[in-house]
C-alpha cells in the first residue's frame, strides 16, 4: 500500500469514527427513550380510540364524497412539512416546531386531522429520527389529539361568535400551536417529575418553550389563515364539499 493510499483510509477510518460517536439528539417531538415504559404505554393506549375514530370517519365520508381521500392525502403531506421544521429544547428533551393540525382540522376536521397527524409522525420517527415510536402515543396526543381539537374548537367558537373566516383560522392556528406545547409539557412532567413537584415541573418545562412557541405559535396562524385564503380563492367549491367547518 502506497503513502497515499495509507493516509486516505486513516482520513476514511477516522471519518467513520466520528460519525460513530455518541452525541446528545434533540429530536423532534418527544424524543425516544425519554418516557418511561408504562408512561410511554398509557399515552399510547389513550391515542387509539382517536386513531380507531378517525379511520372510521375516513371511511364514512369518503363513501359519500371520491374527490375526499386525495384531499386527506395533501392535509395530511402539509401536516408533515409543517412539522418537519425542529428548533432544539434541550432543557426539555424535546423540540419546539409548527404543527399545521389547526388547518387541518378547519380543512378535513379534527377526527382525520389526528390520523393524517398520526401517519407523520410514524414516518418521521422511522426515517427522519424525530421523535421516537416508544413516545408515538405521547406525541399524537399531543400534536394530533390536542392540536386538532382545541384548532377545531376555536375555529367553531370563533365563527359561532362572529369572527371573519380568516380571524378565527388564525386564532385556531395560535391556540392549537400553544396547546400542542401545553400538552407536551404536561405528558413530560406527569412522567418525570418523580418525587418531586407535578406543577414545577410542569412550569418549568412550560417556560422552557416560551421564548420558542409564543412566535411560533404566531407564524403559524398567521399561515392557517393565508393558507385558507388561498384556497378559498382558488378553489372554493372543494371546500364547500369537503370541509366541515363551515368556511365557505
Amino acid at each position: 500500500m502506497t503513502r497515499y493510499s495509507q493516509r486516505t483510509a486513516l482520513a476514511v477510518l477516522t471519518a467513520a469514527a466520528v460519525c460513530l460517536l455518541p452525541e446528545a439528539a434533540f429530536a423532534m417531538h418527544i424524543s425516544e427513550g425519554i418516557l418511561p415504559a408504562s408512561w410511554a404505554v398509557l399515552w399510547g393506549a389513550l391515542a387509539i380510540p382517536f386513531v380507531a375514530w378517525g379511520l372510521r370517519d375516513l371511511k364514512r365520508r369518503s363513501r359519500n364524497e371520491p374527490a375526499f381521500k386525495p384531499f386527506v392525502g395533501l392535509v395530511g403531506a402539509a401536516v408533515f412539512l409543517i412539522s418537519c421544521m425542529p428548533i432544539p429544547i434541550p432543557t426539555a428533551g424535546t423540540c419546539s416546531h409548527p404543527c399545521g393540525t389547526g388547518l387541518a382540522a378547519i380543512l378535513i376536521g379534527p377526527g382525520l386531522t389526528v390520523v393524517v397527524a398520526s401517519i407523520a409522525l410514524t414516518l418521521q420517527a422511522l426515517f427522519l429520527a424525530h421523535g421516537g415510536l416508544t413516545t408515538l402515543g405521547a406525541n399524537i396526543l399531543s400534536m394530533g389529539v390536542a392540536g386538532a381539537y382545541i384548532g377545531y374548537g376555536t375555529y367553531w367558537i370563533g365563527r359561532r361568535l362572529g369572527l371573519h373566516v380568516l380571524a378565527a383560522a388564525a386564532l385556531a392556528g395560535v391556540l392549537s400551536d400553544w396547546g400542542t406545547y401545553a400538552v407536551t409539557s404536561l405528558e413530560l412532567a406527569a412522567a418525570l417529575h418523580g418525587g418531586g413537584s407535578f406543577s414545577a415541573m410542569f412550569s418549568l418545562i412550560l417556560l422552557a418553550f416560551v421564548p420558542t412557541q409564543i412566535p411560533l405559535g404566531l407564524v403559524e396562524g398567521a399561515l392557517c389563515a393565508g393558507a385558507l385564503k388561498f384556497i378559498r380563492s382558488r378553489r372554493p367549491e372543494l371546500l364547500r364539499s369537503v370541509s366541515v367547518g363551515g368556511v365557505s
